[in-house]
């Protein structure tokens, strides 16, 4: 079986974000950087199958040259090689033309399978892996929970609202978003660290800036606000009121 996962590399939850100069992203000069979460899992998902199954795992990202980073982690877990189409132009890029960006490098590979995180944790969209399989011409599943792959086909478990799930089948080429928790998450090793080293990286260039579909038009960071209101009259009348403003202001009931 032949796998693409799709990895993204985005700036650490840890990190303090501060508002770029230019007011429509953050100031990612001096940021520290990581493998986005749910892509981790996708990752995984693909490397369990491998092992299952046989076959190859290729790691594929759109980003700027610092997402080499993460190319480098993902080989080192275990990946076969991988496809980095550079630009900087999609460090900030919209779905459309990430996904965009992604089907041109990836379609005359012919994978069997491809896997993305269900969302990014900068963006959190959803929509590269849907428009991705569009682009493909591939079929879809969305917010993976398991998957079982046999007689040319999966069968797929997707979580759903108030705690349902949902079996779906789908023939092979076919394209999953992974939620995040559906296995363990290995690490590098320090034999796979230095095999990484060795693994190839093709780059592609991009020239796809005319795709954006849109523009973030500003940024900036929640106005943090404390008013306090004492209530007074008797414990009744009190509470009365207590209810009323929970239940009208602060719509907590």
């Amino acid at each position: 079986m032949k796998i693409a996962v799709c990895i993204k590399q985005v700036v650490t939850r840890e990190w303090q974000l501060r508002v770029a100069d230019s007011g429509t992203w953050i100031r990612d000069s001096d940021a520290s950087f990581e493998l986005n979460e749910p892509d981790a899992y996708a990752l995984e998902e693909a490397l369990r199958l491998k092992e299952k199954h046989s076959g190859e795992v290729v790691v594929c990202s759109a980003g700027p040259a610092r997402a080499a980073q993460v190319i480098r982690e993902a080989l080192a877990r275990g990946a076969d090689r991988a496809i980095h189409v550079e630009s900087d132009a999609l460090a900030t890029a919209d779905a459309f033309s990430v996904a965009t960006a992604l089907a041109d490098a990836i379609r005359d590979e012919k994978f069997d399978l491809v896997l993305t995180g269900l969302q990014s944790d900068d963006q959190g969209f959803g929509q590269v892996g849907v428009v991705l399989a569009e682009k493909l011409g591939m079929p879809h599943a969305t917010i993976i929970m398991e998957v079982q792959a046999g007689d040319g086909g999966l069968r797929v478990k997707r979580e759903l609202e108030g705690g349902w799930f949902q079996w779906v089948s789908l023939p092979l080429p076919a394209l999953l978003t992974i939620q995040s928790g559906i296995n363990q998450l290995r690490y590098a090793t320090l034999k796979g660290i230095m095999a990484a080293k060795k693994k190839e990286i093709r780059k592609v260039s991009y020239a796809g800036a005319a795709d954006q579909m849109q523009q973030i038009v500003g940024v900036h960071v929640p106005q943090k606000a404390k008013q306090t209101q004492l209530i007074s009259g008797s414990s009744t009348d009190a509470a009365k009121q207590l209810v009323a403003k929970l239940r009208d202001e602060a719509r907590a009931i």
